[in-house]
């Protein structure tokens, strides 16, 4: 059986982190009529609820029933766009933002205990590492802190 195309807003929505997970909770009359509008789209979807309530003086409590959101959702929005504009209403990454786990004390910890044994392999730095502090951590990660370490620091002067 042949697998149907996604359409390619669609897939450019997901690829940016636009895509409303929840479009046909979008019941606001102005989004079933208008080429424009897009109900799939999440950031246009917040600012229209945003822009709805502040200068069209729609109630918030009305407002989010028609666009699927809740109050707390309307208010973050509204904040977020006052913050930083249309950008700040595409969704953040999801996950840690840093290797939180791989602190500069665990990081010497895995260097030293190479420098003292070089046949060691991330595998056993991670073991080591659980032993020590009772942290669980990912092989790749223990090998991407010490490269990160490893490397020259940024600024110095010539």
């Amino acid at each position: 059986m042949a697998r149907r195309r996604e359409d390619p807003k669609v897939q450019a929505l997901r690829e940016e982190r636009c895509l409303n997970p929840r479009p046909e909770a979008v019941r606001d009359p102005a989004f079933a009529s208008s080429e424009f509008l897009d109900a799939r789209d999440l950031v246009q979807v917040k600012y229209e609820m945003v822009r709805r309530v502040r200068v069209e003086g729609d109630a918030v409590s009305r407002t989010v029933a028609d666009y699927g959101f809740s109050r707390p959702s309307f208010y973050e929005a509204a904040a977020a766009l006052d913050a930083g504009g249309l950008a700040a209403l595409v969704p953040a990454r999801p996950g840690p933002r840093r290797a939180h786990k791989m602190s500069e004390e665990v990081v010497a910890f895995a260097q030293q205990r190479l420098d003292e044994d070089p046949d060691l392999r991330a595998g056993d730095l991670v073991e080591a590492i659980e032993q020590r502090f009772g942290l669980r951590v990912h092989p790749r990660s223990v090998e991407r802190a010490l490269a990160r370490s490893r490397r020259p620091k940024r600024g110095g002067t010539r």
